[in-house]
């Protein structure tokens, strides 16, 4: 997660993070890292949260600019909020996807921000979707993003199974993490998870000193 310098030339878009969604038998998990940089050289902060409610049972992870991506979740969780109250009945999780996917495309030019979004709802239950930069929708059952993740696709691709346990999904994701904050620079700090099932949402945090180790680091 990168935070804008004013000074700074803009040469493309450094995400600066490492974040994803799985969904689980009946479930999903979301995460992230918990490390801001600047440029990505500096590194900022080592507690952002990056894993944001948008709604009750609905999830965001965001990656890019800072600045960007809590601004346009302010903002999609204000639609959603009175999308709900309008509608009486809680929020489709592609309605949220659907709601971040138009702010990113009608911004596109001055937006750098791409999501993950991911939860439960009483339609089609566990989802994940992805809107990148620029404002493309996609729906996947697992999907990583930031720069992180570029050390963990073989990983993924191996290791996530369709229908895990949410023992097993929660292991995943925590994995995945470590391995890519082990290797990306500007990805660190906490692994900040979320369940979300049918029947609430379990937050886990996992301090980086209890964090699986795959290597010397």
């Amino acid at each position: 997660m990168e935070k804008r310098s004013a000074d700074s030339q803009v040469k493309g878009v450094s995400t600066g993070t490492t974040i994803l969604a799985a969904t689980f038998k009946g479930g999903v998990v979301i995460g992230s890292d918990s490390r801001a940089s600047m440029g990505g050289e500096y590194v900022s902060s080592k507690t952002i949260n990056k894993v944001i409610q948008v709604h009750d049972q609905i999830f965001c992870c965001m990656a890019g600019s800072l600045a960007d991506a809590q601004a346009v979740t302010k903002a999609a969780k204000f639609h959603l909020s009175f999308h709900s109250v309008q509608m009486e009945t809680p929020p489709l999780v592609i309605a949220a996807a659907s709601v971040l996917q138009e702010m990113c495309y009608k911004n596109r030019e001055e937006l750098q921000a791409g999501f993950i979004t991911a939860g439960w709802d009483r339609k089609k239950g566990p989802q994940v979707y992805v809107v990148s930069l620029g404002g493309m929708l996609v729906g996947q059952p697992v999907t990583i993003g930031g720069s992180g993740s570029t050390y963990i696709y073989g990983y993924v691709d191996a290791k996530y199974k369709p229908n895990m346990s949410r023992d097993e999904c929660l292991q995943f994701a925590t994995n995945a993490l470590a391995l890519a904050m082990g290797r990306d620079n500007v990805s660190g700090g906490v692994a900040h998870l979320v369940v979300i099932t049918e029947t609430g949402v379990e937050h886990v945090v996992v301090p980086g000193n209890k964090l699986p180790k795959f290597h010397n680091e």
